[in-house]
């Protein structure tokens, strides 16, 4: 590679999730999984609004952008949000009917499970 950039990137605002329904998605995303809402604006050029919720406190978000020919739904985000409590967490989203696995819980590793937003776009919970 070439030289280093003058300018440094100083962190990650924002990691896009696409939706087919940006109402819905608001709906799971605040309500189910108790994000908060930080900006909702009209935004002609992609066919919908600028999204973003987040944990209460976080520096990230997640943007609620809408589904299109290049930003497909169902798939893996990569996205780990982290809680105080994994399992606790996973009954309570079980008895909300969100569609989470298994709790996983093996030695040395903090316990987790994966969950599935309305569009099937995969999510990591980690305490």
């Amino acid at each position: 590679m070439g030289e280093r950039v003058s300018t440094a990137i100083t962190g990650i605002r924002t990691v896009g999730v696409p939706v087919t329904d940006q109402d819905r998605a608001v709906d799971f995303y605040v309500n189910a999984l108790g994000l908060e809402k930080r900006m909702d604006a009209p935004v002609e050029q992609l066919g919908g609004r600028w999204i973003e919720a987040a944990p209460p406190g976080s520096a990230t978000s997640i943007a609620l952008v809408p589904a299109s020919s290049t930003a497909s739904t169902g798939v893996e985000t990569g996205i780990r949000l982290t809680t105080a409590d994994a399992a606790s967490l996973h009954k309570e989203l079980v008895q909300r009917g969100v569609d989470v696995g298994e709790l996983l819980q093996w030695e040395g590793v903090p316990p987790m499970f994966a969950l599935r937003d309305p569009d099937g776009n995969g999510l990591e919970i980690v305490e």
